[in-house]
């Protein structure tokens, strides 16, 4: 199969997902006893959970067009792979807005941010396979000669995400604020140019 379906139904999922996270950001009710800038300030927990989880998105989005742009076809478990990314991908609205909601409450906020971790980490586990299989397993589908010491290298730079999100899913129970940093921590890094895929 070639692979224009499959980048532009990526494409399009990518787009509602990272539209949806907008939702999540609510204008505060007039308060006779409370400023506008006082109840902005209040709700920095959605829009801190909205720029990581924006951040991250759109980090996946190029990568999965770099990744698209390598192949020159697909077969039904690439195709499969990336339905189980894009549905990962997908439920980020969800966890966004659960985190936002609850981080600085004073029960349940270490649940939600272990969902929160957990629904990235996936998503990363998911992207790995994804990568694994189309530079290591299905090599013969890329275009061009990309050396295996190359993809080795891709590959790596990917999965180097994994470690950080099991961290932060970890410590979600116990220090929910630190959890949203490392994730924070995590899109900061791979926005960096040094981070981004060079071939």
């Amino acid at each position: 199969m070639s692979t224009g379906r499959l980048e532009a139904f990526s494409d399009g999922v990518i787009a509602v997902a990272i539209t949806l996270l907008v939702l999540n950001l609510d204008v505060p009710s007039p308060d006779k006893h409370h400023t506008l800038a006082s109840e902005l300030l209040r709700h920095w927990p959605s829009y801190v959970a909205y720029v990581i989880s924006f951040a991250t998105i759109g980090i996946i989005w190029i990568n999965h067009h770099a990744m698209v742009g390598r192949l020159r076809e697909a077969d039904r478990t690439i195709l499969s792979l990336n339905l189980l990314l894009l549905m990962s991908i997908c439920v980020l609205p969800f966890t966004t807005n659960l985190v936002a909601a609850y981080i600085n409450q004073s029960s349940g906020e270490g649940v939600a941010a272990f969902v929160y971790a957990a629904s990235l980490l996936v998503m990363s586990i998911c992207f790995a396979t994804l990568h694994w299989h189309t530079l290591i397993a299905k090599s013969h589908f890329l275009r061009g000669d990309l050396s295996e010491a190359n993809r080795r290298l891709i590959l790596r730079r990917n999965v180097l995400g994994l470690l950080p999100y099991a961290i932060a899913t970890a410590l979600a129970p116990l220090l929910p604020y630190v959890t949203l940093a490392i994730c924070g921590a995590v899109a900061a890094y791979y926005a960096s140019p040094a981070s981004l895929p060079r071939t």
